[in-house]
């Protein structure tokens, strides 16, 4: 059997962060978890670019204008959408999710998903540091291996001796 490796090494990787100011509270903690993550993979807190944007909505357009700069090996994007009594939450997270979906198939430059949709504010500061871990450390996990990952597709896979 012949597999690819994993690598979940960031030292010389270069990440750009779209983040959501909306519900800033979760998106801090978020970022936070995603810078945390870049630096104990060897990532330098230099090669970690952040940009803020109003809210969830917004992040395709700046993660696909980020991704096909060339100057960034993957990007992450981190937010939180809750849900409310109408059906606004349906929409902003169709937008969010079609609209990085489409980034990472246009461009072939790794994005990380880590824009929480959760019924409540509790769910979401679970999933960003509390009782659920951080999804921000998590999509740093996924946007490194990705961007080790795909240049190596390349090329054949390694030969498993075992």
């Amino acid at each position: 059997m012949q597999t690819y490796p994993t690598n979940l090494d960031a030292t010389g990787l270069s990440i750009a962060v779209v983040v959501a100011r909306f519900n800033h509270l979760v998106s801090a903690r978020l970022l936070e978890g995603c810078r945390s993550t870049f630096l104990e993979l060897g990532g330098r807190a230099e090669d970690l670019h952040v940009a803020w944007v109003p809210g969830a909505f917004e992040i395709p357009q700046a993660a696909r204008l980020l991704a096909e700069s060339g100057r960034y090996n993957a990007v992450v994007t981190l937010g939180s959408v809750i849900r409310g009594g109408t059906p606004h939450f349906d929409y902003v997270c169709d937008g969010v999710t079609d609209g990085v979906r489409e980034v990472m198939r246009e461009t072939a430059v790794p994005v990380a998903f880590g824009v929480l949709t959760v019924n409540d504010i509790e769910q979401a500061l679970d999933r960003a540091g509390g009782c659920e871990g951080n999804k921000g450390a998590d999509v740093t996990r996924a946007a490194v291996e990705m961007a080790a990952l795909l240049p190596a597709l390349a090329k054949p896979p390694a030969v498993d001796a075992s």
